[in-house]
């Protein structure tokens, strides 16, 4: 696990089974609560992700599991105290994140990602699980870049640094889509990468997709997606349940591999656009520090008809839920959230530069 000094991390890990069996694998499933809350059968008749890489800046993946045996690609190790291509984990956190986003079961046991057909591309920035540099993150989402990733996911919050900035701003001008967790309360803000302009922030909902409490909120807030008691993949072939921002992300890293799958010309403003235009509103309507655009809607976003974004379109906007029958949602401009430049990033980052001093830039991952 990862997080700032001064997040207080929600998350539990229950080993199920060691040596997973039929029986148990069955229980995995059902208890992906996510998988109707999000209609994700319905979205696999659309598509599945093929073709799709997304690259995980995180603790590498065990790419031996059963539900993610051939989805994981060789990859880096970044971090100085660690070695090996990132296809082994010793903290577990990017193995249950890859099995949101690509695990494919044993048919209908096991683990069922977003994405099952796309393949995860493992950068570590910490082998531990422990504390990183923002700066090193900066340097997977690079890699990742270079290698080939369209999707990148971050399941990480921290402090804000030139480098890791510069290389959001690259990976948009790239078509390379960034998402990265927002954060977990008690923070007082989003944190970094995710409150960077561009970046797909993503909060957690609850079972009836309400923010959740562990969700920290702000200006900055994107989408939200379930991160309450999310069963993954766990080591050594296990499975468990965990609460927390990282786990939204990492489902919506999923939902955006599905519509770079479905959609592959879209550039990544798009693709962004597509999602938050398609969420259902809750709350206030419109765009809210709790909700960001509403809480993902993956079928509408690979079914609706949203037109592409107008150079002209407003950076505010309003209302928009997406209609439950997969039909077309009223529309909502993605300008505010992909502009690299704006008095967000100032603000946001002059509040997180002060934060910074007291903890040094340093981070730990979110659960």
């Amino acid at each position: 696990m990862r997080t700032l000094h001064y997040l207080v991390v929600a998350f539990m890990a229950v080993a199920i089974t060691a040596a997973p069996s039929d029986a148990n694998a069955d229980a995995v499933r059902s208890s992906q609560w996510h998988l109707k809350f999000l209609d994700v059968g319905r979205a696999h008749q659309v598509t599945r992700g093929t073709g799709v890489i997304v690259g995980l800046v995180d603790t590498g993946v065990d790419g031996t599991h059963p539900d993610l045996q051939r989805s994981v690609l060789p990859g880096i190790v970044i971090d100085p105290s660690g070695r090996g291509d990132g296809t082994t984990d010793q903290s577990g956190h990017g193995t249950a994140m890859a099995g949101l986003i690509a695990g494919h079961g044993r048919g209908s046991h096991g683990v069922l990602g977003i994405a099952p057909a796309s393949k995860v591309l493992p950068i570590v920035d910490t082998a531990s699980g422990d504390l990183t540099s923002p700066n090193l993150t900066a340097d997977g989402i690079n890699w990742a870049i270079d290698h080939g990733a369209t999707v990148v996911n971050v399941s990480a919050s921290g402090g804000p640094t030139i480098k890791l900035q510069r290389a959001v701003e690259r990976a948009l001008r790239e078509n390379v889509v960034v998402v990265a967790a927002a954060g977990n309360a008690p923070s007082p803000i989003i944190g970094f990468p995710a409150n960077y302009p561009g970046v797909l922030a993503v909060g957690a909902s609850d079972r009836d997709g309400a923010v959740a409490g562990v969700s920290v909120r702000g200006a900055g807030m994107v989408l939200l997606a379930p991160g309450v008691d999310i069963m993954t993949t766990r080591l050594q072939s296990a499975y468990g349940a965990g609460t927390g921002t990282s786990d939204s992300a990492a489902i919506v890293s999923g939902a955006v591999a599905l519509v770079r799958s479905r959609f592959p010309h879209l550039s990544a403003v798009e693709v962004i656009h597509r999602l938050t235009a398609t969420a259902t509103d809750k709350a206030t309507p419109g765009r809210d520090e709790a909700y960001g655009y509403g809480v993902l809607n993956i079928v509408a976003a690979l079914t609706a008809d949203v037109p592409p974004l107008s150079p002209s379109a407003p950076a505010t906007t309003t209302s928009a839920a997406a209609a439950p029958d997969g039909g077309q949602p009223p529309q909502r401009s993605a300008i505010g959230i992909v502009a690299l430049v704006g008095a967000g990033v100032l603000i946001g980052g002059f509040i997180l530069i002060v934060l910074a001093r007291r903890h040094r830039g340093r981070r730990r991952r979110v659960p």
